[in-house]
């Protein structure tokens, strides 16, 4: 499927479909799922990095559970906004995911999640390192997620 911006992708679901948001990382890629009226975006969970044949299998059966309607993976811009070779990859992937499950699929920068998101679990909440290490994939995928619902939340309504 191809790449579309987020808020093309948002305008374009049917009613009563999910955004499943995925955050790719070296170990483990990071879920989040959006209710069906897409205002509110939900850590989901996070499966093992694994070979592509394997996670696409992973997210399908998570699609067709979840009743989801598109894929929003993030994009790793460099901290001055270009696109260099981490963007390239998750472009890569995300195109290949949305192909493999039947998705279209948008992207959406993703710089410093991770950070806010261990700064918010440190600082707000007192969480443990080991706590953190397993929740901070899925908690990132939907902060990222909720950062393109926000943008886009008067142009998709």
């Amino acid at each position: 499927m191809a790449l579309f911006p987020m808020a093309e992708l948002r305008a374009s679901l049917p009613r009563g479909v999910r955004l499943l948001g995925l955050d790719p990382g070296a170990k483990r890629i990071g879920l989040a799922l959006t209710d069906v009226s897409l205002m509110l975006a939900s850590p989901y969970g996070a499966i093992k990095r694994a070979k592509f044949s394997i996670n696409a299998r992973e997210v399908a059966a998570i699609v067709a559970k979840e009743g989801v309607g598109g894929l929003v993976c993030g994009l790793p811009l460099e901290m001055d906004g270009r696109f260099g070779p981490a963007a390239q990859a998750a472009k890569d992937w995300a195109t290949a995911m949305g192909d493999a499950v039947g998705l279209p699929v948008a992207l959406w920068d993703e710089r410093l999640s991770s950070a806010a998101v261990n700064r918010m679990l440190i600082q707000d909440i007192d969480m443990t390192r080991a706590r953190r290490a397993q929740v901070v994939d899925a908690a990132a995928a939907a902060w990222t997620l909720q950062a393109a619902l926000d943008a886009t939340i008067d142009e998709g309504a």
